[in-house]
């Protein structure tokens, strides 16, 4: 479910989350959250559900005292002044709230506006699973306009969940060897070739036992949604305000099950189908044909800007190009280093955004008139840049663990093989690239969880739901389902458009209503349907 995917080993640049989606502030009073009775260590004898709660009330509570100690970004964060950062402590086993703590990583940029209009923190998570939302405060100090009256407001809050970035991060492969190019293609042509990657993923998953172990059963979407309540508790907020991208309107569907008396404003953008029986292996399948769509909707766009970049005036002439492209690097990677595999990770953030698309059909133009370098550029891993290696690693890393561990997986190689060759007959830009990348979870060592019922619970709020028709990685069908879901929900639809992440993009018609919402509280009284935001001119 992220926003760049490759192969199993490949290279991932970014993750499933947003397009785009402080001086200290005098804290909300009456912070802390459960009544003492609910905040002692749980006790032995109650079931796990039970402890767990207990443990995460115990855990909220001891934070909300704690607060948070903010300083200035360590330099090599990337984070400048006045974004501040700082820790918050949470329990790697909800069960065992006295055991092995872990540290998260927070930081935040106060609002920007009187301390009359502050209304409390607003929390953001870009998705993955695997995404840091530490970059979020930036979009103050770069001035970015869609945030402006949201900034006044709130202090923007961002943070790496578990297992990310300097959150604990796990890791299962050395970063140098998981970005090697070329892979294998995905594509497989034979049974040997299925064999290899079945090989891979196995692998894969052994060297995520191997590394990180002691966190895999614990990488879960609930313990994420209680580690968001501990920090909520941190920052002093008596109930959370919260922004959740893609695979982050999970986790914001899990925490307003689990804690929906504790939800002041929830927005979520770009919806995952929540549906027990969706997460995640059938997940990926829906990807798949959704991804097929929107990857027509974009060879559609450059057919008809061929003037500009000379790849065919019609569809099934740019999908020649493509296929010819493939072909190419299939029989001699490009550069020594694209092959198909390095080529979907490249061209798939073209079907994810709209603002890929100009760039993508650029640097496939120059090829076509014989510039090769320039793709190379482009999509090949850059082996001296091993603090960013690192950081796709860890992103997949986590992003496979949480899969793994939120749901049981086939384990019946079978059953993979034919769901996915029957997919990649009419949908093959992407099905055979998404099976491997998530195959490591048939062979997971560590227990696999049954999801989450998500559902409407005393005290949850009116949560904005927005969304667009055409999305590719999280198909419309999703936002649906968490809408029939979360009762007195409402639903922002973006007719005719499909670019993944949509509060971060411009389109009065949803920035108006969502600071509308974030602001008063307030929403339509019935759905919205907008018309889509400008497509991108080449």
């Amino acid at each position: 479910m992220r926003r760049t995917r490759q192969t199993a080993r490949g290279s991932r640049k970014a993750v499933i989350g947003s397009a785009g989606a402080f001086a200290a502030a005098a804290l909300i009073a009456g912070a802390v959250t459960a009544p003492v009775a609910q905040a002692d260590a749980p006790k032995s004898g109650s079931s796990t559900a039970e402890r767990q709660a207990r443990g995460a009330a115990f855990a909220a509570a001891k934070a909300a005292k704690a607060g948070v100690d903010w300083k200035d970004c360590p330099a090599d964060w990337g984070l400048d002044k006045p974004i501040q950062c700082g820790w918050v402590s949470v329990p790697l086993d909800y069960t065992k709230p006295h055991g092995k703590q872990i540290k998260l990583a927070v930081d935040r940029i106060g609002n920007t506006g009187t301390k009359g209009e502050r209304q409390g923190s607003l929390v953001y998570n870009p998705g993955g699973p695997g995404g840091s939302g530490m970059r979020f405060p930036t979009r103050v100090t770069t001035k970015n306009p869609i945030y402006a009256k949201m900034a006044k407001a709130y202090d923007l809050v961002g943070f790496d969940p578990r297992g990310v970035g300097h959150s604990a991060p796990i890791s299962c492969v050395d970063p140098q060897e998981y970005v090697k190019a070329p892979k294998a293609d995905p594509v497989p042509d034979s049974e040997a070739d299925k064999l290899a990657q079945r090989k891979l993923a196995k692998e894969y998953a052994d060297g995520c036992y191997d590394k990180s172990g002691e966190m895999l059963p614990q990488m879960t979407t609930p313990n994420t949604a209680r580690d968001l309540d501990v920090i909520r508790a941190a920052l002093g907020d008596k109930k959370l305000n919260y922004l959740g991208v893609s695979y982050g309107t999970y986790l914001g569907a899990v925490y307003g099950t689990l804690f929906p008396g504790h939800v002041r404003r929830m927005i979520v953008d770009s919806v995952v189908n929540p549906a027990k029986s969706n997460i995640w292996y059938q997940a990926n399948l829906n990807q798949d044909i959704a991804f097929e769509g929107r990857w027509k909707d974009w060879q559609d766009w450059v057919a008809a800007n061929d003037a500009t970049f000379h790849l065919g005036d019609t569809r099934a002439k740019v999908q020649q190009q493509w296929e010819t492209l493939r072909a190419a690097a299939k029989k001699s990677p490009i550069g020594g280093v694209l092959g198909p595999a390095e080529l979907i990770a490249f061209f798939q953030s073209a079907p994810y955004y709209d603002s890929s698309w100009v760039p993508v059909a650029q640097t496939w133009s120059k090829y076509v008139a014989g510039d090769t370098q320039a793709l190379v550029d482009a999509a090949a891993p850059d082996m001296s840049d091993t603090a960013g290696n690192a950081a796709s690693e860890n992103s997949n890393a986590v992003y496979t663990a949480v899969e793994c561990a939120d749901a049981k997986w086939p384990t019946s190689w079978s059953k993979w093989d034919k769901d996915n060759t029957a997919l990649d007959k009419q949908y093959p830009f992407m099905t055979w690239a998404n099976a491997w990348m998530n195959l490591p979870c048939a062979t997971w060592k560590t227990k696999q969880q049954t999801p989450l019922d998500v559902k409407t619970g005393k005290g949850l709020p009116k949560v904005l739901i927005v969304q667009s028709t055409r999305d590719a990685a999280t198909p419309y069908e999703g936002a649906v389902e968490l809408h029939k879901r979360f009762k007195g929900s409402r639903l922002i639809t973006e007719k005719d458009a499909g670019s993944h992440g949509v509060t971060g993009l411009t389109n009065p018609c949803i920035n108006d209503r969502v600071d509308n919402y974030l602001l008063t509280g307030e929403t339509d009284a019935k759905d919205v349907t907008c018309a889509p935001h400008a497509t991108p001119k080449p």
